[in-house]
């Protein structure tokens, strides 16, 4: 009868400090020094009945896990190698340019319909079947990495962006182009996107220490909007005009080509685990994916993740289309994309230390969250100025505050998630963010127009749906840790605080 509670045993090393980052939901104590890392299977509140056999099974097993490992973890010394540069190195290389490769065309839209005659909706499904493929591949990606790690991840993101490439080229190289082959193209390559852009929180896990952990996802997941931005930036100029179109396809591939080489030389895994984190046992995959549903918390963490992932996936794919109407040119759209992006990793290369060291998750996904809906919000007003200067001060803004919530809420996400394995819900979070992303392109582009005194295919309306899905999943962010969702997290892998539920 009553709650059934799984223990972590993890050293303590510093007070416990912020209510705020720490959530207990446990009146049940540990043994000195050592936090509860699980709460009820009702986010916090005691159960007034039993529960059935899957829960005892799950609590069980998860109990099971840690039985061996916790009797000498106190004792235990943990280290960091250096080869996790190398791998921190060509995920970053990956990320960045498989963004690049979907939006290549995106950053020139109007060019590239001219090459492949087809209508602005055709260069917008370049984008948009690339994110439907990331679903597709999410399965898989979750069990390479649960099962055979990183590095066989990372393979198969090369291999398959490799080929993609020059499929891509091979489409483009003809007389007024294939289109259709340059989709399937684009197609492989969105399948290989899952297995470097869910990799960053088991990369880190892996190979860093927990100082270093919120570091190293920012700096690998961010590198996939760089690639963005680099596309944003750098298209226009490879591809002025439509007969261009085939050498910046093949531009894009040599560079891709390249920077898939590195992959064959990737350290499987490090000697030693470089912390308690790393080395604690993690539920089989059957469990984990039993147990994820159950936890309330994590849907609070999805909701905003999913959805901003989403925004950002439409606006990148349309900021031409968005501005374009309104007279300003391809280059200058371009370079607000680009502004979107470069801002964002300047302050997310200043938030993501701070809350490393701080531990501060909670918190500042309750800022953050508010002010990226009060962005898009004002974006809805941008292109009504006819003017560049709004746009880019509104896009910098927002970047600033998508990207330093990403890796906040990515690192967050494995916390109230434990004992589950980090890919599960990684992937999970990012394929709910790229499907979105691909609906909230298909509707926005049907929402063009309708606007009497404004030009014919403005977006307008859609700026509305977006500002509108924006907001609707604010009440998420702030519902984390208070009420019935209230779950163990820790701050660090040291320590963790918080009071009982009533």
């Amino acid at each position: 009868m009553g709650s059934q509670y799984m223990y972590s045993a993890l050293p303590t090393t510093q007070p416990a400090s912020d209510n705020m980052d720490r959530i207990a939901s446990t009146s049940t104590a540990a043994p000195d020094g050592y936090p509860l890392h699980y709460s009820d299977t009702v986010d916090g509140h005691k159960s007034n009945g039993d529960h059935d056999d899957t829960d005892l099974e799950l609590a069980n097993s998860a109990t099971a896990l840690r039985q061996d490992f916790d009797h000498d973890l106190q004792t235990r010394t943990y280290r960091v190698y250096k080869a996790r540069w190398f791998g921190l190195v060509q995920l970053v290389l990956l990320n960045a340019i498989v963004s690049w490769d979907w939006l290549t065309f995106a950053a020139v839209s109007d060019t590239s319909a001219k090459f492949f005659r087809v209508k602005s909706t055709g260069i917008n499904w370049l984008s948009t079947a690339f994110l439907f493929a990331f679903a597709l591949s999410a399965p898989a990606t979750i069990w390479v990495l649960n099962k055979y790690g990183p590095k066989a991840s990372i393979t198969i993101a090369s291999v398959l962006i490799l080929i993609g490439n020059w499929i891509r080229y091979a489409g483009a190289a003809v007389d007024d182009g294939y289109f259709y082959v340059v989709l399937t193209g684009q197609l492989l390559i969105g399948l290989a996107q899952p297995f470097v852009l869910a990799a960053p929180t088991r990369y880190s896990d892996m190979w860093f220490s927990d100082a270093g952990r919120v570091g190293a996802v920012a700096v690998t997941s961010l590198a996939n909007p760089l690639g963005g931005a680099i596309g944003q930036i750098v298209g226009p100029s490879f591809a002025s005009k439509p007969s261009d179109v085939p050498n910046m396809v093949l531009y894009v591939s040599i560079i891709s080509s390249a920077a898939t080489i590195p992959s064959l030389f990737l350290p499987a895994k490090p000697p030693s685990p470089p912390s308690a984190r790393a080395e604690a046992p993690k539920l089989d995959l059957h469990a984990a994916l039993r147990q994820l549903p159950k936890n309330g918390s994590f849907y609070l963490m999805l909701a905003p993740f999913a959805v901003y992932v989403g925004c950002f996936n439409a606006t990148s794919s349309l900021i031409t289309q968005i501005f374009h109407p309104y007279g300003i040119s391809e280059d200058d759209a371009g370079l607000a994309g680009g502004i979107l992006i470069i801002a964002g990793l300047v302050a997310s290369a200043i938030i993501s230390p701070i809350v490393d060291r701080t531990k501060k998750h909670l918190w500042a996904v309750k800022i953050l969250v508010p002010i990226i809906a009060i962005a898009y919000t004002v974006l809805v007003f941008m292109p009504l100025t006819r003017d560049i200067v709004g746009p880019y001060i509104v896009c910098g803004a927002l970047g600033a505050a998508s990207f330093s919530l990403l890796p906040v809420a990515l690192d967050l996400l494995t916390i109230v998630t434990f004992p589950v394995s980090p890919e599960v819900s990684s992937v999970v979070a990012w394929t709910g963010g790229q499907l979105l992303g691909a609906i909230f392109i298909v509707v926005m582009d049907q929402l063009k127009g309708g606007w009497d005194g404004e030009p014919a295919k403005t977006m307008l309306t859609s700026l509305i749906f977006q500002a509108g899905m924006a907001w609707l999943v604010v009440p998420c962010a702030l519902l984390l840790g208070v009420w019935r969702f209230k779950k163990i997290i820790v701050g660090s892998d040291s320590h963790v605080v918080g009071t009982p539920p009533p």
